[in-house]
């Protein structure tokens, strides 16, 4: 596979630094990433780590990613940094694949919800990587939503989730993969699939050999974000129907989604933010194919779904 190249986001110079001046100060700035928007906050800082949790109302027990700008900067925060970690981000860096790895003494614990490990990966969007690069820090970054809600993929979305939680918004347009990271940890023997996104666990095996997949943890800290069975979720009850097959009651809406995953994925956050917002009694979602290009897509509908 060829190195990803970033694609071409650009920022006012003097709004990037005062960004970095906030992260540097202990602030939360929201940032685009390829993903969704990030909550970012100085990654070394537990007062700032804090105030992201507090921010989100996100429980203790979900750990935060680490954006990284560099792959020296990833290795800095972890204490072993195998060969499967240098040749998958030397394919998939910069880009959605989050690597956990055991983290090093001085990475805070209230970052890695108290475990032993942490994640990283270097996000492919140049405003995310220039504001990491200004503040010269690595940035801990979940989705910039209250805890469990629908991801943001505008700065509008950030805006109208955390208002005032937020010191400032940097708005790169919308993200373009429109979800989540897959995480892949590589703390044990095995590689172990955490959580799937459009890097997919097929992809992985091509660069690494073998990839096990885990289940949702429920009552101890998550090894990694997005394993609560509830979760990406609108106000409004969202269903997964089969084809033809909608509610009989209620005044609801069906989304019409592409047929290609990458283009759903792109638009899905953003689809289910507006829908949510016309005060539908339900929103209907097609269930998509299972297959393992959708992997991703099915994970967050179903948790979505989830009552």
């Amino acid at each position: 596979m060829e190195k990803r190249t970033c694609l071409i986001e650009t920022i006012a110079e003097p709004e990037l630094r005062r960004a970095a001046e906030l992260i540097r100060a202990g602030e939360l700035v929201a940032f685009p990433t390829e993903t969704v928007y990030g909550l970012g906050a100085n990654a070394l800082d537990p007062a700032a780590i804090e105030k992201i949790y507090l921010a989100k109302g996100r429980p203790s027990t979900s750990p935060l990613i680490v954006h990284v700008d560099s792959i020296e900067m990833a290795r800095g925060l972890v204490r072993e940094w195998p060969e499967r970690a240098e040749r998958l981000s030397h394919v998939f860096w910069p880009g959605p694949l989050t690597l956990v790895l055991p983290k090093s003494p001085h990475v805070p614990d209230r970052l890695t919800a108290g475990l032993d490990t942490v994640g990283v990966r270097m996000p492919n969007n140049r405003i995310a990587l220039a504001l990491i690069k200004e503040a010269s820090l690595p940035v801990a970054a979940p989705s910039a939503n209250r805890f469990g809600e629908i991801s943001p993929t505008t700065a509008q979305h950030v805006r109208d989730a955390l208002g005032d939680r937020v010191a400032m918004v940097l708005d790169g347009g919308r993200t373009t993969v429109g979800i989540e990271s897959t995480v892949l940890s590589l703390a044990g023997g095995n590689a172990i699939l955490l959580r799937p996104g459009m890097v997919t666990k097929e992809q992985i095996e091509e660069i690494i050999g073998p990839v096990q997949v885990t289940g949702d943890v429920a009552d101890r800290a998550h090894p990694s974000p997005g394993m609560h069975r509830r979760h990406y979720s609108p106000k409004t009850p969202l269903m997964l129907v089969k084809r033809g097959e909608l509610p009989s009651t209620g005044r609801g809406f069906q989304l019409q989604m592409p047929a290609d995953p990458r283009e759903y994925a792109a638009v899905l956050y953003e689809k289910l933010h507006q829908a949510d917002a016309e005060g539908w009694d339900w929103i209907a979602v097609e269930q998509p194919p299972d297959e393992p290009a959708w992997a991703a897509i099915r994970d967050r509908l179903e948790r979505a779904a989830a009552r």
